[in-house]
């Protein structure tokens, strides 16, 4: 009877218990509530979406799970559902009717491709749904023109990363407010005529990554926002039209573009990338026009054929364009056409291309009574030439660029020219380092402020170099070996106020260094300097960079004054003696950064050997005061050997004197032997008495 009890009891509680400990171990215990309105079950290995959810919840994410199917959600309240990175397949017809209120849903990265017919009949219940994520699906054009049909509202579309291979004109019927579209990374070579005119809303396009050849014939005026980067585009065409294009940005980087961009007449283009194509100059494009205009849809654009081909540039002059990147191109000479039609451009990149020298044939048309070019980029700020073959300028062509403020000369072979002394003959260290027959003035550059020259070989800078040009920032990088001539830096002392001098191979010697009484920043990395330049203590430094240098200590007198200013400091790379470094504790007090402190190498002597170190506050006073307890004890110890050789040397010397005094001793005539002994006389010679007092007597 108790038996059976017992099992009834064990059979009653086994269910029991087991449910317990699935309660307990629900997944979505583990979910993190952010407020009450937000709940996160981010990789919880859900399979299903928890079903005792607060019904009030406005924000859910269940991404990174195993779901596999989603059933109907009754969340009434619920605005923003993310399901991606999951494995769903199936969607119930159903599932949505109760979001009446969601706004964003994000179904990316799972499997919707399979079942689109019948998991699309969920999305006719999403009324007010406005964005919406079907990425990295495996979707066609055909599965996306389902999930699209009933999407009357919604605005922000993301299909990168699926399979689509066309954009039909059908595709975006069902969603006629679209605002922007992301369908990028796909295989689309193919746009339908139709396909975007009709989305009237259309404000941002990204098809980058794609296939795309051409583009013909590009009518979308309402468009702010256009990626067409990553695809094989060899030229880009807008038809001669009266509409005013809205477009603002546009990205046509990394194609096959032969000759600049067609762009509508009237338009308000501000931003043109064309970074990474085959452009050129346009004298140097007649060839690939030629083969162009073969083209029917071309050269129906040009009633004069290749006659009117100067429209290519001549269109420039009603684009109020601020921004161009033409970098990685195939640019040879200076496109001063381009730069002169527009009339707005603030920012040109030509980096990377295949520029030599800018000669005055380049600069055309100026007039030799004012001596000012006729064609000029008016209100160019930045122009970013690094990384090409110059070593040269037109005398007029800085003199086009009467706004020019930043200039980037990096890796060129561009050498500042040199200036002559009073008697006008070249002194012989610039006889040897310099030939000004290819240099190029940075005199009288008056609205110049930012100028990169790292990288150039340049060997030396002479007197007055920049002398009237009120530099800001100069990068002086990786010119190995290059002097600083005595002045070189004047006419900057109230202006320069970051100066970089790194990876120059330079002395302390060959930092000749003027007080720059506006100076905040300064990079003397990866030299040979072993002494700071006293010149730098009247600076209002905030930032010193003296990495990879040759300091082993950095002298008190220099770190007290910049310490007044000097907010970080960086000084790994160097070997310093750990005992001398009272310059680390004024830094400390002053509250100075030095990130790479426990970075830094030091050296301390024990005994005969010289041991390293990282240098830092708790390792100094144990390790100097280690070394100054042994400097003692050899000290004292050596003391004392002296004191009992001396002691010793003295008693034998004592010794030895009397000794042979006693020795020697005979009586004297009229004098007396007064001696203290024992015994008789004969004892004496005996050795019995070892020390006698000698008296004369009268």
């Amino acid at each position: 009877m108790i038996g059976s009890t017992l099992i009834g009891l064990l059979v009653f509680q086994w269910p029991l218990s087991s449910y317990l400990a699935n309660v307990s171990l629900q997944p979505q215990k583990n979910c993190q509530k952010s407020s009450f309105k937000k709940l996160s079950c981010w990789n919880q290995n859900l399979s299903s979406i928890p079903a005792d959810l607060n019904p009030r919840l406005h924000q859910l994410d269940l991404s990174n799970n195993i779901i596999r199917e989603i059933g109907v959600v009754n969340l009434r309240f619920l605005r923003n559902l993310d399901i991606s990175q999951n494995e769903v397949h199936v969607i119930h017809e159903g599932a949505f009717k109760n979001l009446m209120e969601l706004h964003t849903l994000n179904l990316g990265r799972n499997f919707l491709s399979h079942n689109s017919y019948d998991n699309s009949k969920s999305f006719r219940y999403l009324y007010r749904l406005n964005t919406l994520d079907l990425s990295l699906n495996n979707l066609d054009e055909k599965d996306v023109e389902l999930y699209l049909t009933d999407a009357l509202y919604l605005e922000y579309l993301s299909l990168s990363g699926n399979v689509l291979t066309k954009l039909t004109s059908e595709i975006f019927t069902g969603s006629q407010n679209l605002r922007s579209i992301i369908a990028e990374n796909n295989f689309i070579s193919e746009i339908e005529k139709g396909t975007f005119e009709s989305l009237t809303r259309l404000a941002e396009l990204n098809l980058a990554r794609n296939n795309l050849v051409t583009i013909c014939d590009f009518k979308l005026s309402q468009l702010k926002k256009l990626n067409l980067s990553r695809n094989a585009l060899q030229f880009f065409i807008t038809q001669k039209t009266e509409n005013i294009f809205q477009l603002e940005m546009l990205d046509l980087s990394y194609n096959n573009l032969l000759l600049f961009p067609l762009l509508p007449n009237r338009n308000n283009l501000k931003y043109l990338n064309l970074k990474n194509n085959k452009v050129d100059v346009l004298e140097n494009q007649l060839p690939f026009l030629e083969t162009l205009f073969s083209y029917h849809k071309i050269s129906n654009l040009y009633d004069g054929g290749l006659e009117s081909v100067e429209n290519i540039y001549s269109a420039l002059k009603e684009t109020p364009l601020v921004d161009l990147d033409l970098s990685e191109n195939q640019f040879s000479s200076f496109p001063m056409e381009i730069c002169s039609y527009l009339v707005s451009l603030k920012s040109l990149n030509l980096s990377g291309n295949c520029l030599t020298n800018i000669s005055d044939a380049e600069i055309k048309d100026y007039e030799e009574e004012e001596g000012q070019p006729r064609q000029r980029c008016p209100s160019l700020q930045s122009l970013d030439l690094q990384n090409n073959q110059i070593s040269h300028f037109s005398p007029y062509f800085l003199k086009a660029l009467p706004n020019i403020e930043q200039l980037i000369l990096k890796k060129n072979y561009v050498k500042p020219c040199s200036t002559r002394n009073q008697t006008g003959e070249f002194t012989s260290i610039q006889t040897n380092l310099i030939d000004d027959s290819h240099c190029v003035s940075f005199r009288r550059l008056r609205t110049l402020k930012y100028l990169d020259l790292k990288e150039n070989g340049i060997k030396l800078l002479s007197q007055y170099t920049f002398e009237h040009t009120p530099l800001v920032t100069l990068d002086l990088d990786g010119n190995e070996e290059m002097i600083l001539e005595k002045g070189a830096l004047d006419g900057l002392q109230n202006t320069l106020q970051s100066l970089s001098l790194g990876r120059n191979r330079m002395t302390s010697l060959d930092l000749s260094v003027k007080c720059l009484k506006a100076l905040k920043k300064l990079n003397v990395a990866d030299n040979s300097l072993d002494v700071l330049p006293e010149a730098i203590a009247c600076s209002p430094l905030k930032e010193l960079d003296l990495r990879n240098n040759n300091f082993t200590n950095l002298q008190e007198s220099v770190i007290r004054k910049v310490s007044i200013y000097l907010h970080t400091i960086y000084i790994s790379g160097n070997v310093f003696n750990c005992c001398s470094v009272v310059w680390v504790k004024l830094l400390s007090e002053t509250n100075v950064k030095i990130p790479d402190l426990n970075n830094t190498l030091c050296l301390i002597r024990q005994n005969v050997s010289v041991l390293p170190d990282f240098l830092s506050s708790d390792s100094l006073s144990k390790q100097c005061s280690l070394e100054v307890s042994i400097e003692v004890g050899i000290t004292n110890l050596v003391n004392i050997i002296l004191f009992v050789f001396c002691f010793t040397f003295t008693l034998m010397i004592v010794f030895i004197v009397g000794r042979c005094a006693l020795n020697s001793s005979v009586p004297f005539r009229n004098n007396k032997i007064v001696s203290f002994q024992s015994g008789n006389d004969n004892q004496c010679s005996a050795g019995v008495a070892k020390i006698s007092i000698f008296e004369t007597v009268k």
